[in-house]
């Protein structure tokens, strides 16, 4: 009843499975319902006589009593011919399979005429792409640097990274953090959820998440090749006013994106050196240019072409 791999909504009717059989058995069921029904009027009556005849004493106590009982019997009976009209009812509603849930259909697993068994057979599959949730896990250490176990209170944002290194353009929400850390793995498992309504990602997708939990103030980004190593720590290169090189040691935190997060050592208006590194001495002397920039051609070496030809062909003429 829809078409594989279309929209389909909550509720929508997916698959009909032949219904006769079923409302043969709740025909059945509702028969019985009103056989007891009799059933009740018919002790019912019975005992209503004896107890008048009880009164005059022309029955025995006994008799009575099991009147009485018939009664209590035929009723209980009728409760339990109601619960099997309503589980006839029941078992008829699912020979109509409905989508539990908004999403895009899969494909077909049994044609039309197929024999399938319940609780066993998969008919199809549905995914809900929008919102849409994505499952990651944060180690103890990348825990540490965030302050400790995180939740959703703790949490501002989730982005995620595509396997482009691109960034996704919605922002996540968590709304899923476990109570306990994977001991195997040691891994905290987290859940975000994302707004999806273009439908870029589907689900089984990769992707890498990126936990935000607050602006840190005070701090630079250095490009990575720039921070340098030795046995005291890490350091980085700066040029002072007169052009020289000189080292500064560093406290760097972690990676972000290409680039280190320098939480100590640094100034406002310090000049990195982030090329060339192998070439640099402490004391030497470097022609420093913006990073990124081509260096700039001295006007001295820029010749004109058209003066350039005019001398290389201008001779004198003569005659022999």
């Amino acid at each position: 009843m829809f078409e594989e791999g279309e929209p389909v909504k909550a509720g929508q009717v997916l698959f009909i499975i032949d219904p006769e059989p079923f409302q043969i058995a709740l025909n059945q069921a509702k028969a019985r319902a009103v056989g007891q029904g009799a059933r009740i009027t018919q002790t019912s009556r019975e005992s209503n006589r004896l107890k008048e005849l009880l009164a005059t004493q022309s029955v025995s106590q006994r008799e009575y009593d099991n009147a009485a009982s018939e009664v209590s019997i035929s009723q209980a009976d009728m409760l339990e011919a109601q619960a099997s009209i309503r589980e006839a009812e029941l078992n008829l509603s699912y020979t109509q399979v409905t989508a539990p849930i908004s999403g895009i259909a899969g494909r077909f697993q049994f044609s039309e005429g197929a024999l399938v068994a319940a609780n066993t057979s998969l008919l199809t599959t549905i995914v809900q792409l929008s919102p849409i949730w994505v499952r990651f896990s944060l180690s103890e250490t990348e825990l540490a640097s965030l302050g400790g176990r995180v939740n959703p209170n703790t949490v501002s944002q989730v982005t995620l990274i595509l396997p482009d290194d691109s960034e996704y353009g919605q922002k996540g929400k968590l709304n899923f953090t476990a109570n306990q850390i994977n001991p195997t793995l040691g891994t905290q498992e987290l859940r975000a959820t994302f707004n999806n309504e273009d439908q870029s990602l589907l689900p089984g997708q990769f992707v890498r998440a990126r936990v935000t939990t607050g602006l840190r103030e005070g701090v630079f980004l250095v490009p990575q090749a720039a921070v340098l190593s030795n046995d005291l720590g890490k350091y980085v290169y700066l040029i002072n006013s007169e052009n020289v090189a000189t080292i500064r040691p560093v406290t760097a935190g972690e990676w972000h994106g290409k680039d280190w997060v320098i939480l100590k050592g640094l100034n406002e208006n310090d000049k990195v050196i982030v090329d060339n590194l192998i070439k640099v001495r402490p004391g030497v002397i470097v022609e420093p240019r913006i990073f990124g920039q081509p260096p700039e051609v001295p006007a001295t070496e820029i010749k004109p072409a058209e003066k350039a030809a005019a001398k290389s062909t201008a001779k004198p003429s003569v005659k022999s």
